[in-house]
């Protein structure tokens, strides 16, 4: 089972409710400080502004007021491109009927005296002057002159407030957006005073997970030791009264795609307690000391919310063995982080009711310490779907596809042999996007079959330009595959035979093998002859080879070495093995076999590869005639099936037991 179950669900299955998430209260906002600032400068604008009063022309303020005797004083300033000259009344002045129309509400004034009553605009300073004595020149001696004061106006408070309290408020705002960007929450930049914080995801009852056990396909095994963990969390004094504790943790082991977080989640939503989600990855910093932080601050959390259960996806990213790496100098922050996680699962002061689940495909690199009882209790390990759970997989992922009536989930699971969950859903998109492609109005049997192609195969590439003779080369070289097969017992039957690239191959024969526990040495021959059927046949008709099996060649050495090295299967070197399952060896330099040895393990190979060559270019001089018909129906149809083969070869001798086990993997062979 695969993690994208619970998506497909949601579109087809079922439609769980969707959790609300906690409601927060209200953050401050950044925002808020930039608006302020800028309301604060639009209120000094109208604050601190001064009225300049309203405007006269120059021969009025001269007829009207200054040769009156009204002016206390005029004052000038550069304004733009002109000269604003304003004119201040004498305070007993002001009381004629005259500056009644001049009165205004503002009462504050530049140097707290009265504001300007009126203003004018003169060209320049200069000019203003001449203007003034030219106007005076007439006036009693005993009258005093006004004279025009010359300054530069600003406002002395919004002078104040724009040199000194802006940028303070500005420099407070900047410091705030900083300290929030560098201590907020997930997705914030640098997150420096949050950088030993755990970033593990909490799920409580406000955000609870809604996949449950039902809605996880096959691992009924798996499932059955989780649902212990989840019992002991619903019902712990059921097996305290007895005097049992609850176990600290639960590794989950498995290939990718098997459903190991898929099952996590479901733990989480069957158990109802709290539940932190985060990566192995998450623990991992430049920063010496951060692993260990979190670490710290995860199990803190925990266990003020125990019970709970921490799930670590991914664990091997700090749980791999210490002091492997040795050669090129230890990771000592990893290895801090793995210490502080091997503390907080059992030691002093550990005995709360915190489970830890972990998923990795990786079990072989992991710590022994952490892998030990009191601290991974369990090891449950999630195998390939058989043909049953897959059966279930499909019938759960085809739910949300508007598939025909006689579509049989049987027959599709016994095609994929070897699927994990993810490759399942992956054959149900492909078969949706290949029906829609076709403008059908639902998937059929025929659009599943092409997505397994898809999958196994590649892309077909039709267009791909091959030389007739090029194009019988390949006939040749698949059609031997499908020969041979089809004369020894415990070749895998074949499926279909196509000379139409596909991906990186020129050609292909897909097969469905047995699904053995146990394999015994004339299987794995007859095996290895049907995968050197290709190049046997091509030195039948050519008399000669050709680079097309290469991928045949990696494959049959694989399994002779594995026969010699692994298994033991060899007469001449005896019950030995050089298979190191814990992973020890990794970071070794030396061979655990002699010179001799190699030298012997090297003949051996050869002396298994020659003779089922051998083997197989006998088979097909006996079937010349046969292969070649083969080859020409192949040119003609480039596609062929078992019943094909069975015009030519008449009914397969070893059809019974090619049927009686559960199908395998479909191989395809390269040409």
């Amino acid at each position: 089972m695969n993690d994208n179950q619970n998506t497909n669900e949601k579109q087809g299955k079922r439609i769980p409710n969707i959790p609300k998430k906690p409601q927060k209260g209200s953050k401050f906002n950044i925002f808020w400080v930039y608006a302020a600032i800028i309301i604060a400068i639009i209120a000094a604008q109208f604050l601190f502004t001064t009225d300049g009063g309203k405007e006269v022309t120059y021969q009025k303020f001269e007829q009207q007021m200054l040769l009156k005797g009204d002016v206390q004083k005029v004052v000038a300033y550069k304004s733009d491109d002109l000269v604003r000259v304003e004119v201040y009344i004498k305070k007993d002045s002001l009381k004629k009927p005259l500056y009644d129309a001049y009165k205004s509400n503002n009462t504050f004034s530049v140097n707290n005296t009265a504001s300007p009553v009126v203003y004018f605009n003169a060209g320049t300073m200069d000019g203003l002057d001449k203007q003034l004595a030219d106007s005076q020149k007439d006036l009693p001696a005993n009258q005093p002159r006004v004279l025009a004061e010359k300054t530069s106006r600003s406002n002395p408070l919004a002078s104040w407030f724009l040199s000194i309290i802006l940028p303070v408020l500005l420099l407070i705002g900047f410091w705030i957006f900083m300290m929030r960007r560098m201590g907020g929450g997930a997705g914030g930049g640098g997150q420096i005073f949050s950088i030993g914080k755990s970033k593990a995801t909490l799920f409580d009852k406000e955000s609870q997970v809604n996949i449950t056990f039902n809605d996880v396909a096959g691992l009924e095994e798996a499932k059955t030791e989780v649902m212990e963990i989840v019992d002991f969390l619903k019902n712990p004094k059921k097996y305290t009264d007895l005097g049992g504790k609850i176990p600290k943790g639960a590794l989950l082991v498995g290939s990718p795609g098997t459903g190991k977080t898929l099952l996590a989640k479901a733990v989480a939503g069957e158990a109802q307690v709290p539940f932190f989600s985060l990566s192995g990855s998450d623990f991992v910093e430049m920063f010496v000391g951060v692993g260990a932080s979190r670490v710290r601050d995860l199990f803190k959390q925990a266990k003020d919310k125990s019970p709970c259960i921490i799930f670590i996806d991914e664990i091997d990213a700090i749980g791999r063995a210490r002091g492997k790496n040795g050669v090129m100098g230890g990771n000592d922050e990893r290895e801090n982080t793995l210490n502080q996680l091997l503390v907080e699962m059992d030691g002093f002061g550990t005995n709360t009711h915190v489970i830890i689940l972990a998923a990795t495909n990786r079990a072989d690199v992991l710590d022994k310490a952490l892998l030990r009882a009191g601290r991974f209790d369990r090891q449950i390990y999630v195998d390939l779907p058989d043909v049953i759970e897959r059966k279930q997989i499909f019938e759960v992922h085809i739910t949300p596809l508007k598939k025909s009536e006689e579509l049989d989930t049987e027959f599709l699971a016994k095609q994929t042999p070897g699927f994990s969950g993810a490759d399942i859903a992956n054959v149900c998109n492909e078969a949706a996007l290949i029906a829609a492609r076709k403008n059908k109005s639902a998937v059929d049997k025929q659009d599943f079959l092409d997505a397994v192609d898809r999958i196994v195969g590649g892309l077909e590439k039709k267009n791909k330009i091959i030389t007739p003779a090029e194009k019988r080369a390949i006939a040749i070289h698949e059609a031997g595959h499908a020969t041979v097969s089809w004369l020894l017992e415990h070749a895998a039957p074949l499926v279909k035979v196509t000379i139409v690239p596909r991906g990186q191959s020129l050609g292909a024969a897909w097969y469905l093998p047995e699904e053995r526990l146990i394999v015994r040495p004339h299987q794995m021959l007859d095996e290895m002859c049907a995968t050197m059927g290709g190049r046997a046949a091509e030195k039948v008709m050519f008399d000669t080879i050709s680079t097309g099996a290469l991928s045949d060649l990696e494959k049959v050495n694989k399994q002779a070495r594995a026969m010699v090295t692994i298994y033991g299967l060899n007469d001449k070197l005896g019950n030995i093995t050089y298979y190191d399952s814990s992973g020890q060896n990794e970071y070794n330099f030396s061979k655990p076999y002699s010179e001799d040895t190699a030298l012997t393990i090297d003949k051996e190979i050869s002396a298994l590869i020659e003779g089922q060559y051998q083997r197989a270019i006998s088979l097909l001089e006996e079937n010349k005639d046969k292969l070649i018909q083969l080859a020409d129906i192949l040119i003609e149809k480039e596609v062929l099936f078992k019943d094909d083969l069975e015009v030519i070869f008449g009914k397969r001798l070893f059809e019974n037991q090619g049927e009686s086990g559960t199908p395998g993997h479909i191989t395809p062979v390269e040409a």
